[in-house]
């Protein structure tokens, strides 16, 4: 009888440190990984810096070659899209024919980008989540529009670009693009940029960092697109040539552009998840351990578990979770399956015991040569303070709070040993008054 896989669903960094976590920690049964797109496994966050920005390639975005893969000895399905899960049997179903009944399962499949009805049609609009959505928008910024103008980066003229989003990806992109010399109108729902993540003080630093670079910011829902007939030089889809607010009243509600970038979030890409055992309600719902079942665990954008530290599930787009919670949840699913019996690790390595998931999560943001860095929760905070603000400098520090707790911090512009020490502050959420006096103590000591 053929030993049964584990497979790890997602060709991703969190698929990639479970598939490597799984071999590091004895299991010698087979094991595949599956991805939907046909790339090797790579970094996303590069997609709206480097990539876009031109300065990186493709090949310097891919986190293992083949030839480093090859040790892993998987059943690599790349391009193969994972359609249904029954959770019983732990049996996938793959390109919607196939059955690959499994002895446990890692779930890794991240998130999708939401978009606008009727964008997926138009030429000139785009997401931006997967390599070939940023090097599709790199190759639409590179050919131009509007002539070129003195001063303007690279060849080819300017594009007028409307991000519709003015969360992290569309500042992100914002600011590479204007980097690039074209013409960009932010428009979002929310007054400041980034609010939502980051608090109103934070985000007015970064709304004065692109009005002083060149950029426009809007406020206001997106109703539609104007277009022309299509150009088969240009694409297959009529072409947009503006965006329109919902507000047909306001001066300045229809925004020339000739170039779109849809970046309004993300949604877990939980719909091929239809088993109700599971809950998929804002992604995999998931135990302390990462468990969304038994045998099945969830890892990366997809997962939200309990976290042990906050005391409620969490869910985070985050490149370092990423990884850590891939490789979490191996581990954690190798202790389950040693407990039931034989496994594929019988190689005299002792079974680990299961342990909770219960990391300081931690993200970045570079735009123009400002770096934000935080860490713990920074979003859904009930008090935000900001003890060093100093706009002239680019410096800022800010404290996040919920329920008298300090539960996130955030800072750009401090030296990297007073960011580091931040850390600490918040891997346990303390009391709201010790926090701010360790903060007090973590910046005076710079």
């Amino acid at each position: 009888m053929t030993a049964r896989p584990i497979a790890v669903v997602g060709a991703s960094a969190a698929g990639l440190a479970a598939a490597e976590t799984l071999r590091r920690s004895g299991w010698r049964g087979p094991l595949t990984l599956i991805g939907e797109e046909p790339h090797l496994p790579y970094d996303r966050p590069p997609l709206s810096k480097q990539l876009l920005h031109g300065v990186w390639e493709p090949e310097k975005l891919r986190l293992r070659t083949e030839e480093q893969l090859a040790p892993l000895d998987l059943d690599l399905r790349l391009g193969t899209r994972a359609t249904g899960l029954d959770v019983a049997t732990r049996t996938l179903t793959l390109d919607g024919t196939e059955r690959l009944a499994c002895a446990g399962i890692v779930i890794a499949t991240g998130v999708a980008a939401r978009t606008l009805p009727g964008a997926d049609r138009l030429t000139g609009v785009h997401t931006l989540r997967t390599l070939d959505d940023a090097l599709a928008l790199r190759d639409r910024l590179a050919k131009g529009g509007t002539p070129a103008s003195e001063g303007v980066a690279g060849g080819g003229g300017t594009r007028q670009l409307v991000i519709v989003g003015n969360g992290v990806l569309g500042c992100e992109a914002a600011a590479v693009a204007r980097e690039l010399g074209h013409e960009v109108t932010v428009v979002g729902i929310e007054e400041t940029p980034m609010a939502a993540a980051v608090g109103t003080d934070v985000g007015t630093l970064l709304a004065e960092e692109h009005r002083a670079r060149g950029v426009r910011l809007l406020t206001g829902a997106v109703d539609g697109f104007d277009t022309t007939p299509a150009d088969p030089a240009d694409g297959p889809g009529p072409q947009v040539t503006a965006v329109r607010l919902a507000d047909g009243g306001t001066p300045g509600s229809r925004l020339p552009a000739d170039t779109v970038l849809v970046a309004i979030g993300s949604r877990p890409a939980v719909d091929w998840l239809t088993d109700p055992a599971l809950d998929t309600t804002d992604g995999l719902r998931c135990d302390a351990y990462c468990a969304a079942a038994p045998g099945i665990y969830a890892a990366g954008d997809v997962a939200r578990w309990d976290h042990p530290a906050h005391g409620r599930p969490l869910r985070f787009e985050h490149r370092m979770n990423a990884t850590e919670q891939g490789m979490a949840a191996a581990r954690n699913l190798l202790a389950e399956l040693a407990a039931d019996g034989p496994t594929g690790t019988e190689d005299g390595t002792p079974a680990q015991e299961r342990r909770p998931f219960a990391p300081v999560p931690y993200f970045w943001s570079d735009q123009y040569d400002l770096k934000i860095q935080a860490y713990g929760l920074t979003a859904g905070a009930d008090r935000v303070e900001t003890p060093v603000r100093d706009r002239a400098g680019r410096r800022i520090l800010a404290l996040y709070g919920r329920e008298g707790r300090a539960v996130g911090v955030l800072a750009a512009g401090l030296p990297p040993r007073q960011i580091r020490a931040l850390r600490a502050v918040v891997a346990d959420p303390l009391p709201w008054e010790e926090a701010r006096e360790r903060i007090a103590a973590a910046t005076a000591a710079g």
